[in-house]
Order: structure tokens, then C-alpha cells, then sequence
């Protein structure tokens, strides 16, 4: 690490970025994708086995993580001067890590604003703030022109995203929000700020029928949304969504890693679906068609 070593090399570094850490170890994809973005890559020397943005990096990098553990002696291996992770539910590797005197820096981003707050954070880690801001403000302006296109809409739909069926978990704060920037109104607002999935639960899923959404996402965090799942649950017939067919998945990795993908790819998909489901119903079906190049319906 150029800042254990010597000094004077960094009294003659002709900008900030000597200062930041130079091998980093990435135990998330949004700051595997955000460094890439910023052209910082070649600091990145491990990432997490669940990174698939960008694709690139599951060729050019070793994986060293999942979520909830990761291989310690790996990580050591390759004297990472930083590991950058999300959550508390990473404070057990984070707790390893420093005891073998890794420098470990965990993010808890849990809103739209505390995620632009982390990127800008990174990139002035690695002497990009300039170019992060850059590309901060671009989101930004997305999502203004998101919202106020949303803002046309003659009736904003009730949404219901399910982060987990068994027992169903809904939305987190971040993707709540992109909801309703979108376009819609997420059906358990109540819930979105509390920041951990167990107090996200809803025990009674005859309360998600009474709340009776129009639209229902998925995006079942490391498993593969089942629409068909949830077209069949006995007593939800008559729930808008389901007797409309509006059962739609996000993938996870655009919408519930709390970083880039989600303030563009997740809220364009969440976007365009919110848009379809206010268009003319298809004649016959009662569903919607998705306009061109519109998201990935798994019905």
C-alpha cells in the first residue's frame, strides 16, 4: 500500500488518487461496477462470486466472497490495503478481516440518497470525486426526467414488491423510492424504512390481497423469481395483479445492489412496466403489451 510505504513518494504524487487505497477487495458488486465505471478497475483485486456487472469482471478478477461469508486466507493473500463491503450483515468477515489488520470500510446505504452519498464517498477514495460527481449528476437528472414523466400518469398503480416469498419480505427503503419515482405507490410504505429484512416481514399474506396491488415485482434475493408461484397462491384470484397478469421479475442485480444498477437499469425496467400497465389493455387478454425494448416480463 503506497501510504504504509514510503512518504516521500507521496510528496511527489502529482494528484490525489496516490492517496487512496491501491488493491482494494470489493465483498458487493455495486462498488465492483461503481469502480469500473470510474475507470479504477485495476485497483480491484478480488470481488464477490455474485458480481455480474460488469460482465467483464468475472473474467478479469478472482472471487473471493459471497454475502454472508468469504474465503478470509484469499482476501489476506492478495494484501488488499482496503475491503470495501454493504451492511451489517457483513460484520462478522469485517470483524476477521481486522483482526488480521486489513482495513475494512463497510457501508449501510439503505436510500436513494445515501447511495448517491456512497459513490461520491468512493470516488474521492480513489481521487475521482470530480468524475464521480460527473456521473452522480447524470443519474440524478434520470431520475428527475422519470419522475416527471410519471407525473402525466392519470393513476399512479398500487405496487407491491416482494424481496422473499417464505416468509414474504417487501421493499427496502431504496427500492420504495424508485417506486415511486417510477410512477407507483408501494403498498407497505410502513415498512420500506426499517432497514433489516426480518422487520420487513409480513407475517399475514392475506394483508398483501386486502392491499390488493396492481403491479407485483420480484426479485427474490439469490434465487430466481417463479411468477407462475405467484399466479397460484390460493386466495389471491381476485388481486388486480394476479387477475391481470401484471407479475413481473427484476432481476436482483439491478435493483437490489444499492448503487448504479439500481438508479438505472432497475428503476428504467421498474419505469417502463409502471408506464405499460397504464396503456390500453391488450383486446382479449386484459394485459398490457410491453412497448419496444421495454423490461423483462418472466410470464
Amino acid at each position: 500500500m503506497t501510504t504504509r510505504g514510503d512518504w516521500r513518494m507521496l510528496a511527489g504524487a502529482r494528484d490525489s488518487a496516490a492517496y487512496g487505497p491501491q488493491r482494494i477487495v470489493c465483498l458487493t458488486e455495486e462498488s465492483t461496477e461503481w469502480l469500473y465505471l470510474l475507470g479504477e478497475e485495476r485497483r480491484i483485486v478480488g470481488i464477490s462470486g455474485y458480481t455480474v456487472r460488469p460482465p467483464r469482471a468475472r473474467e478479469e478478477k478472482p472471487k473471493v466472497s459471497a454475502f454472508l461469508n468469504a474465503k478470509i486466507d484469499k482476501i489476506v493473500a492478495l494484501r488488499p490495503d482496503c475491503v470495501i463491503g454493504f451492511s451489517d450483515l457483513q460484520a462478522d468477515i469485517a470483524a476477521q478481516l481486522i483482526r488480521q489488520g486489513i482495513q475494512v470500510t463497510i457501508f449501510n446505504q439503505r436510500s436513494v440518497a445515501e447511495i448517491f452519498s456512497v459513490l461520491y464517498q468512493l470516488a474521492a477514495m480513489v481521487g475521482q470525486a470530480a468524475r464521480g460527481l460527473e456521473l452522480i449528476a447524470g443519474m440524478q437528472q434520470r431520475l428527475l426526467a422519470i419522475e416527471q414523466a410519471a407525473s402525466g400518469l392519470q393513476r399512479r398503480p398500487r405496487v407491491f414488491f416482494e424481496e422473499w416469498f417464505d416468509p414474504h419480505i417487501s421493499a427496502i427503503a431504496w427500492v420504495s423510492e424508485l417506486i415511486g419515482i417510477a410512477g407507483g405507490d408501494d403498498c407497505f410504505p410502513e415498512l420500506a424504512s426499517q432497514p433489516m429484512g426480518k422487520d420487513r416481514i409480513i407475517a399475514d399474506g392475506g394483508e398483501i390481497v386486502r392491499r390488493n396491488p396492481d403491479i407485483i415485482f420480484g426479485s427474490w434475493c439469490g434465487r430466481k423469481f417463479r411468477p407462475e408461484h405467484v399466479l397460484g397462491r390460493a386466495g389471491w384470484e381476485a388481486v388486480n395483479a394476479v387477475k391481470n397478469r401484471q407479475v413481473f421479475e427484476i432481476k436482483s442485480a439491478d435493483i437490489l445492489q444499492p448503487g448504479p444498477a439500481a438508479l438505472t437499469d432497475g428503476i428504467e425496467k421498474i419505469h417502463r412496466l409502471i408506464m405499460n400497465q397504464n396503456m390500453t389493455p391488450t383486446p382479449g387478454t386484459g394485459v398490457s403489451s410491453l412497448p419496444p425494448g421495454g423490461a423483462e416480463s418472466t410470464l
